[in-house]
């Protein structure tokens, strides 16, 4: 886990750029610490949200599975095990693939999700997902502005059932998330748009965070 004059020195740089988060502070530094223990023990992180807060979803799995900030190059035991079972092109896979931090985006598979909302239920789409990917230790990161998205409420009841660590992401009042999740990061505002202008900032952090602990120490 980074030391906490660097956990710090990122609060201060996100808190200089935006004044406003300067509340969140305190669960940002919770969120981090999360998902550190959990990448530490073998965990994934699994990540949901509508709409807009889908396209987040993506967007911080981009951002943990590959290069962010840095480029992530193998190391000499990952490249010794390319090349051992590819002689021909173990160098070449080596080459190209980079570092990565396990993260899956529940609103990708498009297919069990109107299956499951179609045979079952709407609100357990996510649900669904974290039961037959979840395992204890591992941490889901639930978006929704409201704090209140039925779907994504869901989903964190089974986390919390089945021993998965959550992060909620949600707007001023925290909703129900505020209510259930491990750590509730709550946005100073009220408007959709305003909340989401400063997820962003808050998850690239977060990213930065984990990619300079695990590949750049």
């Amino acid at each position: 886990m980074l030391q906490d004059s660097m956990i710090e020195r990122w609060m201060s740089g996100l808190i200089s750029k935006y004044p406003d988060l300067s509340s969140c502070k305190k669960d940002i530094e919770a969120a981090y610490r999360e998902l550190s223990s959990s990448f530490h023990s073998g965990g994934k992180l699994m990540v949901c949200g509508n709409g807009g807060s889908a396209a987040d979803s993506e967007h911080i799995v981009g951002e943990l599975m590959k290069g962010f900030m840095s480029k992530r190059p193998l190391g000499a035991k990952q490249r010794s095990l390319l090349e051992g079972a590819n002689p021909t092109d173990g160098a070449y896979l080596a080459d190209r693939l980079q570092g990565a931090l396990p993260a899956i985006s529940l609103v990708s598979h498009s297919a069990l999700i109107t299956a499951y909302a179609n045979d079952v239920a709407p609100d357990m789409i996510f649900g669904q997902q974290v039961y037959g990917l979840g395992r204890e230790g591992d941490v889901l990161l639930a978006l929704s502005t409201s704090g209140n998205s039925a779907n994504v409420v869901r989903a964190v009841q089974v986390a919390n059932a089945i021993g998965v660590r959550t992060i909620g992401l949600t707007g001023k009042g925290g909703g129900k998330l505020g209510e259930l999740c491990t750590v509730t990061i709550r946005v100073p505002y009220n408007l959709t748009p305003d909340i989401q202008e400063r997820h962003l900032p808050i998850y690239h952090t977060l990213c930065m965070m984990v990619e300079q602990e695990f590949f750049e120490a």
